[in-house]
């Protein structure tokens, strides 16, 4: 294949990428990917019809994400020790490749993220493509047995299993046991919401390897390739297992604020919040898998010395990630309150950018709860029984996760003491930490950014303003002393500094 004659089309600079478990021939217009014969365990290729049988997997599985890339599966013959695409004298296939069209390596989110050109609008941008591919995804009951419990255990096998054989050269002894016994004792205690993420629905057909390599612009968009093909378990999961894979690649890099806003768009688009409480132990899955990978390589008799370095420190990196990780944090609550327009969601979005924190908006969850659109509008749910439905679910949700070390941001009008009172009880009696941030702007200002809001899942309009300021009940004695006073203008910095134990 290092040959223009062997295909049927013009080609570029012929130049060949090797992974751990296949080869890509990149030609300028199409590639061409080939499996290795290998059998890993997770993944067996070893004869041919295997290969055939996981290229036609692959292709199906990626023309549902990304269709315009993935073309066909092409067989390759052999005939007097030529190799060709084209069967010119009846002959059986020797091998499959799974044909591709060849994107620009400039639009490859791993190299946008090198150029320092992965902007917030892209992160927004991507949160929500995922969310739309994950709610489309099929689901149902058959994939929903791939949520046990023990095939999360036994993923953890698996990684500790190449993990135990590099003690001593890519982790210590101590990071091996930390992680061991913290994911034991994290997927004991959560055997409950394990089985609910199952009854509802949240196991389904995913990507299984969504990191920054296999996300690429393609006239403009996300598309997101090169899905695992080769185990059902390791693409039949939890949304928020897939989406793990995205969020820990991107704090790997030193990002944790494009990661937030991953995380937080994907979270409003879907309403899965409860899902974030299993954000701890995935992210710990995810970069051990990618450490297992590196490991793999870092022993691969076919890539250079140098390669294999490189692959033990790689390991090295990700194995300190998941150490950093596996240890119980102390979670806490950040409620927002202030009249609409007072630029709530402005500030919790930069305050949970600055503390990693889980956002949300109670006009996203009335929405949900409704069963409406986000940028459905003109809808009855604005009234007295739609609003004890909704601060129960924000209690419900932030408890939630707080419980789990999350920090996690309330924001909604909380305007009423009743309701604040409710859930400042409800973190004293759990030992949560709590903070109320009241948001301020004069009458006048307040009128015109409601005038001016457009796109936003808000519903508020100016001609609500005078009733929200007549009614809203100020802060008494004790919730001032726990209380903040910011205007949209007060530097974040400031923010922090008094959000700061």
């Amino acid at each position: 294949m290092s040959s223009p004659d062997f295909y049927p089309h013009p080609v570029e600079n012929i130049h060949v990428v090797q992974t751990h478990i296949s080869w890509v021939v990149l030609t300028g217009s199409y590639a061409y990917k080939i499996k290795k014969p290998l059998d890993l365990g997770f993944l067996n290729f070893t004869t041919l019809d295997l290969r055939r049988h996981y290229c036609e997997e692959e292709l199906r599985l990626n023309q549902v994400f990304a269709p315009e890339l993935y073309l066909e599966v092409v067989p390759i013959y052999e005939h007097d020790s030529h190799y060709s695409l084209q069967n010119s004298a009846n002959l059986a296939p020797i091998e499959y490749a799974v044909k591709m069209k060849q994107f620009d390596d400039h639009d490859l989110l791993r190299n946008i993220f090198d150029r320092d050109e992965f902007t917030p609008d892209l992160a927004v941008t991507l949160g929500k493509h995922i969310a739309a591919i994950h709610i489309a995804a099929p689901g149902g009951k058959t994939l929903a047995s791939f949520g046990d419990i023990t095939n999360l255990r036994q993923t953890a096998s698996e990684n500790f299993q190449v993990a135990q054989k590099f003690i001593g050269r890519a982790l210590s002894q101590e990071a091996y046991d930390r992680m061991q016994s913290y994911i034991d004792h994290f997927l004991e205690i959560h055997e409950h919401l394990l089985l609910r993420r199952k009854k509802k629905g949240c196991i389904r057909e995913c990507h299984g390897d969504l990191h920054l390599g296999n996300i690429c612009l393609y006239n403009g968009k996300p598309e997101l390739f090169d899905r695992i093909e080769f185990n059902d378990a390791y693409k039949n999961i939890d949304v928020i297992y897939d989406l793990a894979f995205l969020i820990m690649d991107l704090e790997f890099r030193d990002r944790p604020d494009l990661a937030n806003r991953v995380l937080n768009t994907y979270l409003e688009q879907t309403g899965d919040y409860e899902g974030a409480a299993l954000l701890p132990l995935y992210l710990i899955f995810r970069a051990q898998i990618r450490a297992k990978v590196a490991c793999i390589l870092s022993e691969d008799p076919e890539v250079s010395s140098n390669s294999r370095i490189e692959a033990l420190d790689e390991a090295s990196r990700y194995f300190e990630y998941a150490y950093q990780h596996a240890h119980a944090a102390r979670g806490r609550l950040i409620i927002m309150t202030g009249v609409s327009g007072s630029g709530k969601s402005t500030i919790a979005s930069r305050i949970a950018i600055e503390l990693n924190a889980v956002h949300i908006r109670s006009d996203a969850v009335r929405k949900h709860l409704a069963g409406a659109a986000l940028n459905q509008q003109d809808i009855n749910i604005y009234t007295h029984e739609w609003d004890e439905k909704t601060y129960d679910e924000l209690l419900r949700l932030g408890m939630i996760l707080a419980k789990e070390g999350l920090p996690v941001i309330l924001d909604a009008k909380y305007d009423r003491q009743q309701r604040r009172h409710t859930i400042e009880e409800a973190a004293h009696q759990a030992k949560l930490p709590l903070v109320l941030v009241q948001c301020r702007a004069a009458a006048a200002v307040l009128r015109d950014r409601l005038i001016q809001r457009k796109g936003d899942v808000s519903d508020a309009t100016p001609e609500l303003l005078d009733a929200q300021l007549a009614s809203y009940e100020s802060l008494d004695y004790i919730e001032k002393r726990m209380a903040i006073i910011v205007h949209e203008e007060t530097p974040i910095n400031e923010i922090i500094k008094k959000l700061t134990p």
